[in-house]
């Protein structure tokens, strides 16, 4: 019998339907300051989650990292160094404030931002740096955050894959001056769609707050330029228990990843992806990568084994530096960013989320040990 394993998979329960129920029948489906019970109710918990005094509740994950760039005054002139190996979302969010986005190449291992990269694009005009903590594992930032300490510019952490990762015994989201999250339906925890941005100032949140309501103040009247990036009370109640679960999702994450890794650590073609020590992975993918071959190879590769009942996925080919806006309007060239383009050509994700058994990560393995072959 054919297979249908599916890539994400929500863990959605009892507990998240009553609660989106109860804001149903309560008929307060938001509140015009963005701040209503169960939104304030998720980002109490979620800030004392991460281990932050703030968090701020957004619409989306592009949201929070629009309105972070917002409230750190990023603007025409303005350049923010990001990887081009991530979300389109952390470059656009960049060029929507009218500022250049700036690529730096990653670390082929981590596949996160390579701080030797990023502390050569540094110029008078940087104004932040956006280390995005990609398929669930932490960017370095001890040396991110000196580098940005160095030249007195903003980290934002971009954790939308990373909800419970860790570093030297810190969660990511505590390491920036703001850090935004992502709930969307391929997040580890959802909310359908929506954001979170958590901070340690409390000067910060009072801002983020105002951005998120178009900029509204104390008396009601716009006294900056902001956005209507609130958040919904059906989305907070949803995500309120979403996050109840998250430290039994990442446990049954961490136990498929592990199976995968001793399934397939035999494979000498496939670079299996690593959890460094001092780092903890939230395993929001199981990415692998073929070594050696051409990208036809890779994507014949994936094609197959999604014909075979296994969704698995290629992200980030072709990277943000080489998409047809970017190359346009910045002019941005291929082989600039050698060990990214290198990740885009060879990378590809399984599946290993909560809903898997055992069997289901043998299916996996047998096939596609059986494909390289």
């Amino acid at each position: 019998m054919r297979k249908n394993i599916q890539l994400f998979q929500p863990s959605i329960g009892r507990e998240e339907m009553e609660a989106v129920m109860g804001v149903l029948r309560d008929k307060t489906l938001t509140d015009e300051v963005g701040s209503g019970a169960y939104v304030k109710k998720f980002e109490e918990a979620y800030a004392r989650y991460v281990g932050a005094k703030y968090a701020v509740a957004m619409s989306s994950g592009t949201a929070a990292l629009h309105a972070s760039l917002l409230l750190a005054d990023v603007g025409p002139g303005d350049e923010v160094i990001v990887p081009s190996f991530a979300q389109t979302s952390t470059a656009e969010a960049v060029a929507l404030t009218g500022a250049k986005p700036v690529f730096a190449d990653i670390n082929i291992k981590t596949y996160c931002l390579d701080p030797k990269s990023v502390e050569e694009k540094i110029t008078s005009k940087t104004r932040a740096i956006i280390p995005v903590h990609v398929f669930g594992l932490m960017a370095e930032m001890d040396a991110i955050r000196e580098i940005a300490k160095e030249h007195d510019i903003y980290v934002i952490e971009y954790a939308g894959q990373a909800h419970g990762a860790e570093f030297k015994g810190q969660k990511a989201g505590t390491y920036g001056d703001l850090a935004c999250f992502s709930f969307n339906a391929l997040s580890i925890i959802t909310t359908g769609e929506g954001g979170m941005v958590t901070t340690n100032r409390r000067d910060y949140a009072e801002e983020l707050q105002s951005i998120r309501v178009h900029g509204f103040g104390r008396y009601g009247s716009s006294e900056r330029l902001g956005h209507n990036y609130k958040m919904t009370e059906i989305a907070a109640a949803l995500g309120y228990y979403q996050l109840q679960k998250l430290p039994r999702l990442l446990e049954a994450r961490r136990r498929n990843a592990q199976i995968l890794t001793s399934l397939l650590e035999s494979v000498g073609r496939l670079e299996l992806p690593e959890e460094p020590p001092e780092y903890k992975h939230a395993w929001s993918l199981y990415t692998v990568r073929l070594r050696g071959g051409k990208v036809g190879e890779r994507n014949k590769l994936v094609m197959k084994l999604n014909a075979s009942g296994i969704q698995a996925k290629i992200y980030y080919q072709p990277p943000i530096h080489m998409a047809p806006y970017y190359r346009r309007k910045y002019g941005t060239r291929p082989r600039s960013q050698p060990n990214t383009e290198t990740a885009a050509r060879q990378v590809f994700s399984l599946p290993c989320h909560q809903g898997l058994g055992e069997e289901d990560l043998k299916y996996i393995a047998q096939k596609l040990r059986k494909l390289i072959k």
